[in-house]
């Protein structure tokens, strides 16, 4: 890859299961983490200097042993075929430099099944780095390495749909510019740690298809514009933390664990929820008194044990798509009119008394 001005890769994520509402489900995680990547991309562009300095034909000296040690620390694989001494580092596969230093700013790894090996120590040379992605590497085992904690100008870290294991380290904590972490799809295991939110701009956290149990910490920035938070198939247990009320989530999806308690505290109008999925779980509140966002597209709340009625409001959410409230304790009458034309018995089926269309009439 040629040397570019920073930038970060997106990695490519593939599609998890051949239902139309996973490809729904990953296509909108997709979206969103394109959208926080791009606004650092921007961010980064206003920051750079006016013009490239045209003697940086070749990376740092110190980024180009730093490569080649991780090339041999993973058995000098095909993968990287590219990456000789006599070839300029800035024209590697899967390396992108700085046009303005030619240091190393992006070291993006994936879709290689061939590729062996744990995460390499020697990546703490890449002292520059700024974006770094492992992903779709399923035969990438061991830990994450103390050595990541060295990248202290990381702001996007993907390591996805590997084999890697063991916890998530307390000392990501650390990094302080980082944005976007994404960590789904392995074999993590433990509890999420609250050093996490000492990280003052993260906005956007992948740590979904893991083995990752115990109580979900506040470990969220109150002052982003929007975050993004995916928790799902994992065993997490507990109630959420209170001060997630006081998050601005855009997307939220804490699928598939066993959570409890009252989550009603993440809606309300004005906020930026345009799509939150809260389904398998033991949440217990009352849905009567929910007030919706008024972007909301997707909810599902379907197998907990909420109680209360279906808001009318919900009727009147124009840009809902999706509405799933089956399998709770809901009773009353179903909203009527604008877009619960649009749902069908799936989407109320198995409480307690719900009734009106499309479910039997109400008793009179």
């Amino acid at each position: 890859m040629r040397c570019t001005a920073p930038s970060r890769s997106t990695p490519e994520l593939t599609d998890i299961t051949t239902t139309a509402h996973s490809m729904r489900m990953c296509a909108s995680h997709s979206h969103a983490l394109l959208v926080i990547l791009l606004c650092s991309l921007l961010a980064g562009a206003a920051n750079a200097e006016p013009s490239p300095d045209p003697t940086h034909k070749d990376c740092h000296p110190g980024d180009k042993s730093a490569l080649l040690a991780i090339k041999a620390a993973l058995g000098e694989p095909y993968h990287f075929a590219s990456w000789t001494p006599d070839n300029p580092c800035c024209d590697w596969y899967d390396v992108s430099c700085d046009l303005f230093t030619g240091r190393v700013v992006g070291l993006s790894v994936f879709q290689d099944a061939n590729l062996t090996g744990t995460i390499p120590t020697a990546l703490a040379g890449l002292t520059h780095l700024q974006n770094l992605v492992l992903h779709h590497l399923p035969a990438l085992s061991g830990p994450i390495p103390p050595a990541v904690a060295k990248l202290s100008n990381l702001s996007s870290l993907t390591i996805s749909w590997t084999a890697v294991s063991g916890p998530v380290p307390s000392f990501l904590g650390t990094l302080k510019k980082l944005t976007l972490l994404d960590l789904s799809f392995n074999s993590l295991t433990g509890a999420i740690p609250a050093s996490l939110g000492t990280i003052p701009n993260l906005s956007g956290i992948n740590l979904s298809r893991n083995r990752l149990a115990g109580a979900v910490p506040m470990f969220l920035s109150k002052s982003a514009d929007q975050v993004y938070l995916w928790l799902s198939h994992n065993n997490l247990t507990g109630p959420i933390p209170a001060e997630f009320a006081a998050v601005n989530f855009a997307h939220l999806d804490l699928s598939r664990n066993a959570l409890a308690g009252d989550a009603s505290g993440l809606f309300g109008r004005g906020k930026e929820l345009q799509y939150v999925d809260l389904s398998r779980n033991a949440f217990d509140f009352d849905l009567s008194a929910a007030v919706f966002p008024e972007q909301l597209d997707f909810l599902d709340l379907s197998h907990n044990a909420i109680s209360g009625s279906v808001p009318a409001q919900v009727a009147n959410l124009t840009n809902l798509q999706f509405f799933n409230v089956s399998y709770n304790r809901l009773c009353g009458a179903l909203p009527t009119g604008g877009r619960m034309a649009t749902f069908d018995l799936y989407n109320f089926q198995h409480n307690k008394c719900l009734c009106g269309a499309p479910l039997p009439q109400c008793k009179k």
